[in-house]
């Protein structure tokens, strides 16, 4: 049984947790407001969940999910995180995180920022290139890897043994994965690019009408027209 640990436990993070624990896992959720908070979801997410403080989730993950606004990556808990796999759902909106130079100027990504805060962990960036409502209904955990219906996930990483990690954490919450290969590539699926959001709505005039299975080799072929501007 793996635990997956929170650092951020709004709609994506209660989202997450509650696929991993329908897939017999165990969830350590924190946010900025402390545990009492939080007690409301872990009441509704039963006894497989319990609410922590942020250094006490991070630690207690053999994997650790970040899902906060990207303004906030410094306040991730450094020593607590070394040597954990750590999924980055952050994408960067200048208009909430402010301006930051090295993204706009795309000399970095969001998720090599995050690595650099964390220079013992193992990032791996990921549940960035889905809306929440998607994410929740078309996880299809009990359908072998590629079969027809099965949704993949973006994700990109340095680290071979993590996006492993995070293939097959993946696969028992019911998604197949696309590696984008290494950190530098997670740009391919933030907010924006061919293969961020719309491609998992029925309509992509109204995305909150509805979701679709979007398979590896579609995904992938958004992610190649995606394009940067220098």
């Amino acid at each position: 049984m793996t635990t997956w640990g929170f650092i951020g436990s709004g709609n994506i993070g209660s989202t997450v947790a509650r696929l991993a624990i329908a897939a017999g896992h165990d969830v350590v959720l924190s946010n900025s407001r402390g545990p009492e908070t939080l007690a409301d979801l872990v009441t509704e997410l039963g006894p497989h969940a319990r609410a922590a403080t942020t250094q006490e989730a991070a630690a207690a993950g053999d994997l650790v999910v970040v899902t906060i606004p990207l303004k906030a990556y410094r306040d991730v808990p450094v020593d607590e995180l070394a040597g954990t796999v750590v999924i980055d759902t952050m994408n960067y909106y200048p208009q909430r995180d402010g301006q930051i130079e090295a993204l706009d100027d795309g000399s970095t990504t969001s998720s090599e920022l995050l690595q650099a805060h964390l220079p013992q962990s193992h990032v791996v960036k990921g549940f960035n290139n889905i809306y929440v409502q998607h994410l929740r209904d078309l996880a299809r955990p009990l359908l072998h890897a590629g079969a027809d219906g099965r949704s993949a996930l973006a994700i990109a990483g340095d680290d071979a043994a993590a996006k492993d990690a995070v293939r097959r954490a993946f696969d028992a919450i019911g998604y197949d994965t696309l590696d984008l290969g290494p950190l530098a590539e997670g740009w391919r699926t933030q907010p924006g690019q061919p293969a961020y959001g719309l491609q998992y709505a029925k309509d992509e005039a109204d995305w909150t009408a509805g979701a679709r299975p979007v398979s590896s080799d579609e995904l992938a072929g958004r992610a190649v027209r995606a394009t940067r501007e220098a």
